[in-house]
Protein backbone atom coordinates (compact mmCIF):
# COMPACT_ATOMS: atom_id res chain seq x y z
CA UNK A 1 0.00 0.00 0.00
CA UNK A 2 1.44 3.40 -0.95
CA UNK A 3 1.76 6.24 1.55
CA UNK A 4 -0.98 8.18 -0.25
CA UNK A 5 -3.33 5.19 -0.15
CA UNK A 6 -2.64 4.73 3.57
CA UNK A 7 -3.21 8.43 4.19
CA UNK A 8 -6.55 8.27 2.37
CA UNK A 9 -7.44 5.18 4.37
CA UNK A 10 -6.53 6.97 7.59
CA UNK A 11 -8.68 9.93 6.62
CA UNK A 12 -11.67 7.75 5.84
CA UNK A 13 -11.32 5.80 9.06
CA UNK A 14 -11.16 8.95 11.17
CA UNK A 15 -14.14 10.50 9.35
CA UNK A 16 -16.20 7.41 10.14
CA UNK A 17 -14.89 7.39 13.72
CA UNK A 18 -15.84 11.04 14.23
CA UNK A 19 -19.33 10.37 12.90
CA UNK A 20 -19.71 7.29 15.08
CA UNK A 21 -18.86 9.32 18.16
CA UNK A 22 -21.48 11.98 17.32
CA UNK A 23 -19.07 14.85 16.68
CA UNK A 24 -21.06 15.91 13.61
CA UNK A 25 -23.76 17.30 15.87
CA UNK A 26 -21.40 19.90 17.34
CA UNK A 27 -21.01 23.03 15.20
CA UNK A 28 -18.29 24.79 17.19
CA UNK A 29 -15.42 23.82 14.90
CA UNK A 30 -14.93 25.10 11.37
CA UNK A 31 -13.54 23.58 8.19
CA UNK A 32 -12.64 25.81 5.23
CA UNK A 33 -15.03 28.49 6.50
CA UNK A 34 -17.99 26.18 7.14
CA UNK A 35 -19.01 23.97 10.05
CA UNK A 36 -17.72 20.43 10.38
CA UNK A 37 -21.23 19.09 9.69
CA UNK A 38 -21.46 21.17 6.51
CA UNK A 39 -17.97 20.01 5.54
CA UNK A 40 -18.97 16.35 5.85
CA UNK A 41 -22.18 17.10 3.94
CA UNK A 42 -20.32 18.77 1.06
CA UNK A 43 -17.82 15.92 0.89
CA UNK A 44 -20.52 13.24 0.70
CA UNK A 45 -22.44 15.14 -1.98
CA UNK A 46 -19.25 15.92 -3.91
CA UNK A 47 -18.08 12.32 -3.87
CA UNK A 48 -21.45 11.02 -5.03
CA UNK A 49 -22.11 13.88 -7.50
CA UNK A 50 -25.82 13.62 -6.67
CA UNK A 51 -27.70 12.18 -3.69
CA UNK A 52 -31.20 11.98 -2.33
CA UNK A 53 -31.72 13.48 1.12
CA UNK A 54 -32.33 9.98 2.54
CA UNK A 55 -29.07 8.67 1.06
CA UNK A 56 -27.20 11.69 2.40
CA UNK A 57 -28.66 11.26 5.91
CA UNK A 58 -27.71 7.57 5.83
CA UNK A 59 -24.13 8.29 4.74
CA UNK A 60 -23.75 10.91 7.47
CA UNK A 61 -25.35 8.79 10.15
CA UNK A 62 -27.89 11.55 10.82
CA UNK A 63 -31.65 11.67 10.84
CA UNK A 64 -33.35 13.17 7.80
CA UNK A 65 -34.24 16.46 9.52
CA UNK A 66 -30.63 17.08 10.65
CA UNK A 67 -29.35 16.35 7.15
CA UNK A 68 -32.04 18.63 5.70
CA UNK A 69 -30.98 21.51 7.98
CA UNK A 70 -27.35 21.11 6.88
CA UNK A 71 -28.45 21.11 3.23
CA UNK A 72 -30.72 24.15 3.76
CA UNK A 73 -27.78 26.18 5.06
CA UNK A 74 -25.57 25.07 2.18
CA UNK A 75 -28.31 26.00 -0.31
CA UNK A 76 -28.53 29.49 1.25
CA UNK A 77 -24.75 29.80 0.99
CA UNK A 78 -24.90 28.87 -2.69
CA UNK A 79 -22.90 25.64 -2.35
CA UNK A 80 -25.70 23.11 -2.95
CA UNK A 81 -28.83 22.95 -5.07
CA UNK A 82 -31.93 20.83 -4.74
CA UNK A 83 -33.42 19.25 -7.87
CA UNK A 84 -37.10 18.29 -7.78
CA UNK A 85 -38.06 15.25 -9.86
CA UNK A 86 -40.58 16.31 -12.53
CA UNK A 87 -42.57 13.07 -12.29
CA UNK A 88 -42.53 12.81 -8.47
CA UNK A 89 -42.21 16.17 -6.71
CA UNK A 90 -41.59 14.40 -3.39
CA UNK A 91 -38.28 13.03 -4.69
CA UNK A 92 -35.48 15.58 -4.42
CA UNK A 93 -31.84 15.11 -5.31
CA UNK A 94 -28.99 17.26 -4.10
CA UNK A 95 -25.80 18.23 -5.88
CA UNK A 96 -23.07 20.84 -5.66
CA UNK A 97 -23.06 24.20 -7.41
CA UNK A 98 -19.86 25.50 -9.02
CA UNK A 99 -19.03 27.29 -5.75
CA UNK A 100 -19.77 24.12 -3.78
CA UNK A 101 -17.52 22.13 -6.09
CA UNK A 102 -14.69 24.60 -5.46
CA UNK A 103 -15.12 24.31 -1.69
CA UNK A 104 -15.33 20.49 -2.00
CA UNK A 105 -12.05 20.40 -3.96
CA UNK A 106 -10.39 22.68 -1.39
CA UNK A 107 -11.58 20.43 1.43
CA UNK A 108 -10.35 17.29 -0.34
CA UNK A 109 -6.94 18.81 -1.06
CA UNK A 110 -6.41 20.25 2.41
CA UNK A 111 -7.69 17.15 4.22
CA UNK A 112 -5.58 14.82 2.09
CA UNK A 113 -2.52 16.92 2.97
CA UNK A 114 -3.50 17.08 6.65
CA UNK A 115 -3.90 13.30 6.96
CA UNK A 116 -0.72 12.69 4.96
CA UNK A 117 1.12 14.86 7.48
CA UNK A 118 -0.42 12.94 10.39
CA UNK A 119 0.49 9.63 8.78
CA UNK A 120 4.09 10.76 8.30
CA UNK A 121 4.17 11.62 12.02
CA UNK A 122 3.40 8.00 12.90
CA UNK A 123 6.14 5.37 12.97
CA UNK A 124 6.21 3.69 9.56
CA UNK A 125 6.30 0.25 11.19
CA UNK A 126 3.07 1.00 13.08
CA UNK A 127 1.02 2.66 10.33
CA UNK A 128 -0.69 -0.50 9.06
CA UNK A 129 -1.41 -1.60 12.62
CA UNK A 130 -2.99 1.78 13.46
CA UNK A 131 -5.19 1.66 10.36
CA UNK A 132 -6.26 -1.89 11.21
CA UNK A 133 -6.97 -0.88 14.79
CA UNK A 134 -9.10 2.05 13.66
CA UNK A 135 -11.07 -0.29 11.41
CA UNK A 136 -11.65 -2.59 14.37
CA UNK A 137 -12.70 0.36 16.50
CA UNK A 138 -15.17 1.60 13.89
CA UNK A 139 -16.74 -1.84 13.60
CA UNK A 140 -17.05 -2.02 17.38
CA UNK A 141 -18.70 1.42 17.43
CA UNK A 142 -21.20 0.29 14.77
CA UNK A 143 -22.10 -2.80 16.79
CA UNK A 144 -22.26 -0.97 20.13
CA UNK A 145 -24.22 2.18 19.36
CA UNK A 146 -24.82 4.40 22.35
CA UNK A 147 -28.36 4.55 23.69
CA UNK A 148 -29.74 1.82 21.39
CA UNK A 149 -29.87 -0.86 24.07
Amino acid sequence: MTENTKANTLRELIRVLVRGLGVLEKDEAACCGITIAQCHTLVEIGRASELSLNDLASRLGLNKSSASRAVDTLVKQGFVKRNINSSDRRFVTINLTASGTNVFKTIETSMNQYYSDILRSLPRAKQAQILESLNLLIEAIKINKCCER
